[in-house]
């Protein structure tokens, strides 16, 4: 697949939602965990990636919700997300395969 690799945040959001749909919040919280605290996506940086995200198709609303007075979307994984995460853990499981095959190899090459 000739597809650029997806940037870290993406990845992140479409992981988080693989499994169960989720508000923004949750989504946020969910990254932190995925990542064992190492990612904690702002506010804008998060809604804008979503934004993103759901105009490529690669997520979608499942429903809209007003708690406390204010709205809150849940988003879920949409059909194309689905398939497009899937292919992105192949091409970052196939690098991966790469570096452990270089490794083990103990050669290195000339500078």
């Amino acid at each position: 697949m000739s597809e650029r690799g997806m940037q870290e945040l993406a990845l992140l959001l479409l992981t988080a939602l693989a499994n169960a749909p989720r508000h923004g919040y949750a989504i946020a919280q969910e990254v932190k965990t995925i990542t064992d605290g190492r990612v904690a996506p702002r506010t804008g940086a998060l809604y804008g990636a979503l934004d993103r995200l759901l105009a490529e198709g690669l997520i979608q609303v499942e429903r809209e919700e007003v708690i406390g007075g204010r709205a809150r979307r849940v988003f879920a994984l949409a059909p194309a997300g689905r398939e497009r995460l899937e292919a992105e853990a192949e091409r970052l499981a196939a690098t991966v395969r790469e570096v452990r095959r270089r490794l083990a190899d103990g050669t290195t090459a000339p500078a």
